[in-house]
């Protein structure tokens, strides 16, 4: 059984008309489950609110108590240049954390045997004492860092091929030897990090402008699939952004529907050979509703299995 986690708050974090990350990103793929006849075979589950300690485990204190300082009441509060909170958003991001703690629960439980979670705000840009990039909490890296605490788990592994670097993931578990994480994104672009490994648990892979499915295929044979099958992850996760698909003018690289089914193909049969099959999906970027929508259901018709 597929989880498919979500809530109603997630629709309420307001960015404004002109920002990217729109609530119809949400309803679009709720609308193509619908179409594709998933929404029949899902296990629904409302996301809870996280808790403080539990975002604790990832994110500073101190930072912690800024931003929900910063919880306005009325008018929208700019963090930086593309993170925006408004009245709703608050309450959005505990949710979207909340999902991640949620999934985890659930599949230890064995009520499911993964999970997706369709949530906003994405939270892979979120660092240990910083939000940018559209994220306030790291989503994947409180679920994460739930299923080592809580669950007493030794390994686990995140992928991300989002088209931006999750740079907040990497900041969170640089030097976590418990953590592998594997990521693909495009360079030279925002948020101009991760071209360079750093620690022996992180396998970076930039990508340039204009690369398509065979040089992400590629990568993913030579540098993700060996990491993953020699750390032999007992849960895996998923940062999944769909922006690096052909129709997202979010970026320059070429993605296909077809490529976003063949990564989780790939990533399944590592989960099986090591984690009992567990993984946990996480919405990050994608920014064309009916290629977001989509793609999610590519992605998610193969974790269903």
């Amino acid at each position: 059984m597929l989880a498919y986690i979500s809530h109603p708050d997630c629709m309420e974090h307001d960015t404004g008309r002109l920002h990217p990350d729109q609530a119809e990103r949400l309803s679009a793929i709720e609308n193509q489950l619908i179409m594709s006849g998933l929404d029949f075979v899902l296990r629904r589950a409302d996301a809870p609110r996280v808790t403080r300690a539990q975002l604790e485990r990832v994110h500073d204190k101190a930072y912690l108590d800024r931003i929900y300082a910063m919880d306005p009441v009325t008018e929208p509060v700019e963090i930086d240049g593309d993170t925006v909170m408004s009245p709703g958003t608050l309450r959005a991001a505990e949710r979207a954390a909340g999902a991640g703690v949620l999934g985890v629960d659930m599949i230890m439980a064995g009520e499911a045997h993964s999970a997706f979670c369709a949530v906003r705000p994405p939270g892979h840009h979120a660092e240990r004492g910083r939000a940018m990039g559209f994220c306030l909490f790291d989503n994947i890296a409180v679920a994460a860092a739930h299923a080592l605490e809580a669950h007493g788990l030794h390994r686990v592994a995140i992928v991300d091929f989002d088209v931006h670097h999750g740079n907040g993931t990497e900041d969170i578990f640089r030097d976590e030897p418990r953590v592998l994480f594997c990521s693909s994104f495009q360079h030279p672009f925002y948020p101009f990090t991760g071209h360079e490994k750093e620690t022996a648990n992180l396998v970076d892979v930039p990508l340039s402008a204009g690369a398509g499915g065979a040089e992400f295929r590629a990568a993913v044979h030579e540098h993700w699939v060996p990491a993953l099958e020699m750390f032999q992850p007992e849960f895996l996760f998923i940062s999944a952004g769909f922006d690096a698909h052909v129709a997202d003018d979010m970026s320059h690289l070429q993605l296909t529907d077809a490529d976003y089914k063949w990564v989780t193909e790939q990533l399944l049969a590592v989960a099986r050979k090591s984690a009992q099959g567990r993984v946990l999906s996480m919405l990050e970027g994608g920014y064309e509703p009916a290629a977001l929508a989509r793609s999610v259901v590519a992605h998610m018709n193969v974790l269903i299995g």
